[in-house]
C-alpha cells in the first residue's frame, strides 16, 4: 500500500542541523504516524468499537552525560524546528559553530508481504469475528455464562534519522485476537483464554480460526470447574512448549537489559563469561523473527533487527543496548532500542525472547518425572530484577502422577528465583514453539513483544497452592 513520505528528507535534515547547531554531541529525529482499530464485545454485545491516528515526531539532543527530549504532533517545519531547539536547550548543547548533517538512507529489509492491510477491512467484517467467537464458545455448554472477546489491529509507519547520518523508515502491521470466558460451577467461578498475534495483515484469520480460539478459551474453563486446588510446597514442574516463555522474559530478559545491568539493578551484572544457567539452556533475544509479535526491520532508533545470542550453553554472552548505552560502551547497539510511542524516550528492550529447543522427547520429560506439577500456561507475575525472585500465577496446569499428567490444578502461582531456574532445568525437549502475543511493560512503557519455550523441566520450584 502506497503512502505518502512521513517527512521530506529535507526537513529532516534542516531539524537535525537545527538540533545540532549549538554544538551537541548527537541528534535524532524520530517521526511516528500509527493507525489502530479495536472492537470488544462483552455478554453479547459490542461494548467498544474505536479506530484513531497519532502522528507525531520525537526530538533527542545529547550532550555529554545529559539528554534533552522534546515531542510534538506538528510536523511542519515551525513546529518541528521549536521541538529540536527546545531539546537542545535542555541538553544544554554549547561550544556554538554550525554543524551539516549529509542523510544517507538506509536499505531496510522487510521480510514480511501484508496481504490485507487491515485499515481497508470493513468494521462490520471485523466485528462478525467476535460474534462468531462468542456464539461458538457459549455452545460450549451452560456452564460458560461471559464470553469476552477482543479484535485490535494497527499500523505504524516510523522514520529514523540522526546526525551519525542515518535515515531509516519502517512499517509495522499488527493483528491481534484473544477470547477470554467465565466459567460458573461449583467450584466457583473459573477463567479461559486464547489468543493470537501476528506482524501480518487481516490474514491471520487464515491461520488463526477463531470459532477453534473460543473453543479452546471455553474448555479451559471449564476444564477448571473440576480442578483440585494446587499443591504447596517445592516440586518438579514441567513447563509446556510456548507456556512458560513469559517466565523467562520477566525473571531472566529483563536482567539482561544493559540499562539495568548499569544500575546494577540486575542480578546478571558483570557476569558476562559465566556459567549462569544450566548447559542445556541458550537464550535468544530476536527481533527478526518472521511475523512473531516483536518482530520489525528496524528498532526506534534505527537499528536493524537482530538475533542475539544471551547465554550460550548455559554462559552468559551479552546484554542487549541500545543506542545511548552502546555509544558509551564504545560498541553497536543491538537493535533494542524500542519507544511506545513518539511521545516517549526510546530503551532497551526485549523483542522476541526464547529458550531454544533441545534433543529431548517431550513424553520422555513426562514419564521420567515421577511425581510433579505440569504447567500448560502461566499468567501475569511480579520479578525483581535486582535479585532474580519471582511470583507467576498458573491460568492452565495439571498434577504429574507416576510419570502421567492427570487431573487439573487451579488457584496455584510458580515462586522461585530466575537463576535459580536457569540452572536447575535438567531437560529441554525438542517440541519449541512460541507463546502467545505480549505487551511488555518497562517504566510507564509497553510495547509488543513475543516469548517462547521448548517442553522444559526444572528440578524443583516452590507451588504456592492451598491445597495442604
Amino acid at each position: 500500500m502506497a503512502d505518502a513520505p512521513l517527512l521530506d528528507d529535507a526537513l529532516v535534515t534542516s531539524t537535525l542541523d537545527t538540533a545540532v547547531a549549538g554544538g551537541a554531541d548527537w541528534a535524532e529525529v524520530f517521526v511516528e504516524d500509527k493507525r489502530s482499530s479495536s472492537a470488544n464485545l462483552d455478554d453479547g454485545r459490542i461494548e467498544e468499537l474505536t479506530s484513531g491516528r497519532d502522528r507525531g515526531a520525537g526530538i533527542r539532543v545529547v550532550s555529554g552525560d545529559t539528554t534533552g527530549f522534546a515531542h510534538t504532533a506538528d510536523l511542519s517545519e515551525t513546529g518541528l524546528r521549536a521541538a529540536a531547539e527546545a531539546a537542545a536547550a535542555a541538553a544544554k548543547g554549547g561550544g556554538g559553530g554550525v554543524r551539516t548533517v549529509t542523510l544517507q538512507r538506509q536499505d531496510v529489509r522487510r521480510d514480511i508481504v501484508i496481504g490485507t492491510y487491515p485499515e481497508t477491512v470493513a468494521k462490520a467484517t471485523k466485528v462478525d469475528l467476535l460474534h462468531t467467537a462468542d456464539d461458538v464458545a457459549r455452545s460450549a455448554g451452560s456452564a460458560i455464562s461471559q464470553v469476552l472477546a477482543r479484535y485490535g489491529d494497527s499500523r505504524r509507519r516510523i522514520l529514523v534519522a540522526n546526525s551519525d547520518g542515518l535515515l531509516a523508515e519502517d512499517d509495522q502491521v499488527r493483528t491481534f485476537f484473544a477470547v477470554s470466558c467465565v466459567a460458573i460451577g461449583d467450584t466457583g467461578m473459573q477463567t479461559g483464554r486464547e489468543s493470537a498475534g501476528r506482524t501480518v495483515g487481516f490474514e491471520l484469520f487464515d491461520r488463526h480460526d477463531v470459532g477453534e480460539m473460543a473453543q479452546t478459551a471455553a474448555a479451559r474453563a471449564i476444564t477448571k470447574l473440576s480442578a483440585r486446588p494446587a499443591p504447596s510446597g517445592s516440586h518438579t514442574v514441567v513447563v509446556g512448549p510456548g507456556g512458560g516463555g513469559v517466565l523467562f522474559h520477566e525473571a531472566c530478559g529483563h536482567g539482561l537489559e544493559a540499562d539495568l545491568v548499569a544500575k546494577k539493578a540486575s542480578v546478571f551484572a558483570d557476569r558476562v563469561g559465566q556459567q549462569v544457567a544450566s548447559p542445556l539452556v541458550t537464550l535468544i533475544d530476536d527481533g527478526t523473527m518472521s511475523t512473531e509479535w516483536g518482530n520489525f526491520a528496524i528498532d526506534d532508533e534505527g537499528r536493524p533487527a537482530q538475533k542475539n545470542v544471551l547465554i550460550q550453553d548455559g554462559v552468559l554472552t551479552d546484554y542487549m543496548y541500545d543506542q545511548i548505552r552502546a555509544r558509551k560502551e564504545g560498541r553497536p547497539s543491538s537493535g533494542n532500542g524500542r519507544r511506545q510511542s513518539y511521545m516517549h524516550l526510546p530503551m532497551v528492550r526485549m523483542t522476541n525472547t526464547y529458550i531454544t529447543a533441545g534433543e529431548d522427547d517431550p513424553a520422555d520429560i513426562i514419564s521420567s518425572t515421577p511425581d510433579g506439577v505440569y504447567v500448560a500456561q502461566l499468567g501475569g507475575g511480579q520479578v525483581n530484577t535486582a535479585t532474580g525472585d519471582f511470583v507467576f500465577g498458573m491460568t492452565e496446569a495439571y498434577l504429574i502422577e507416576d510419570g502421567v499428567i492427570t487431573e487439573p490444578i487451579r488457584e496455584g502461582n510458580l515462586i522461585g528465583n530466575g537463576p535459580e531456574v536457569l540452572n536447575n532445568i535438567d531437560a529441554l525437549g525438542n517440541d519449541f514453539a512460541m507463546g502467545h502475543p505480549g505487551t511488555c511493560g518497562k517504566d510507564g512503557q509497553g510495547v509488543p513483544v513475543g516469548d517462547g519455550t521448548p517442553t522444559l523441566r526444572v528440578t524443583a520450584l516452590t507451588v504456592g497452592g492451598t491445597a495442604s
